[in-house]
């Protein structure tokens, strides 16, 4: 059975990802990866859909509505299935799923670094963007994230691995949705996935890659607008590679993974898999 990485990217929307990430689309173009349009749940925010993303509920159901209050989630999710089937979990990611899923608030003293079988998130390494500011985007790399997971990949092995950069996020909240400086770095992190994405595979994973949300021509994101709310699901080593047609519900994701897995889905997740 295949292990899975999950990469979020978060605020990279379809039409940013189609129009940047020149490798991966490479990829879905020779059938080795297939692509799906995901419609993202409401609001189109990320703490609410990061819970959306692991769960497969919407926002209005989990009761997740903002970034600025996250709860601990009571909901099954990928972590706590994977865990509970006997299998491991690894993250590295903001801050915001630690407090989802392991333990919230947080406090980076106690949990910026974990090892620990007890937990859902059982290998994390975590990060705050608390020195924010206009003159400093406090933009972990999404090199140093990738290597970060592949690390973890190579001591401990995880059955499923989240790796979640917000770099996208920070520069399109200052420049905009269709600013060269947005499209750039969305293009460096296609660049720093395609680096890592050789040992991912060697090591046995299928690399997933979606967004939680899009973000607007002025630097937005929370509302209903397409721009805000589409985007995309590359699945790399699928058998069917190539476009899948339609738009599909964003709470077909969690199930999916579950699947690829091997591991039944719970009856909370009402969404049928992709895969």
């Amino acid at each position: 059975m295949p292990k899975v990485i999950l990469i979020v990217s978060d605020a990279m929307g379809f039409d940013a990802s189609t129009y940047t990430m020149g490798a991966i689309e490479g990829l879905v173009e020779a059938g080795k990866a297939r692509r799906w349009k995901l419609k993202s749940c409401l609001p189109s925010l990320s703490a609410p859909l990061y819970e959306t993303i692991h769960t497969g509920i919407a926002p209005a159901d989990h009761g997740v509505l903002t970034n600025f209050d996250v709860p601990l989630s009571t909901n099954p999710s990928i972590f706590s299935e994977v865990v509970s089937a006997g299998k491991t979990t690894g993250a590295v990611a903001h801050s915001m799923f630690s407090e989802l899923y392991n333990a919230s608030p947080y406090d980076a003293l106690r949990d910026m670094e974990v090892n620990d079988h007890e937990k859902n998130i059982q290998h994390g390494r975590f990060y705050l963007d608390h020195a924010h500011s206009p003159y400093n985007l406090s933009i972990p790399s999404d090199h140093d994230i990738f290597a970060l997971t592949t690390i973890m990949i190579r001591d401990h092995a995880p059955d499923y691995v989240l790796s979640h950069t917000f770099s996208a996020d920070e520069v399109g909240h200052n420049y905009g949705g269709t600013s060269r400086e947005y499209y750039s770095q969305c293009r460096k992190i296609n660049d720093s996935i395609v680096m890592f994405l050789p040992h991912w595979i060697e090591a046995g994973y299928r690399v997933l890659f979606t967004a939680d949300h899009g973000m607007s021509e002025d630097g937005r994101h929370g509302g209903t607008s397409d721009v805000e709310r589409d985007v995309p699901l590359y699945d790399i080593g699928h058998p069917d590679g190539g476009t899948a047609e339609g738009e599909h519900d964003q709470r077909a994701l969690a199930p999916t993974v579950l699947g690829i897995l091997g591991i039944k889905p719970p009856e909370s997740m009402l969404i049928a898999p992709l895969t």
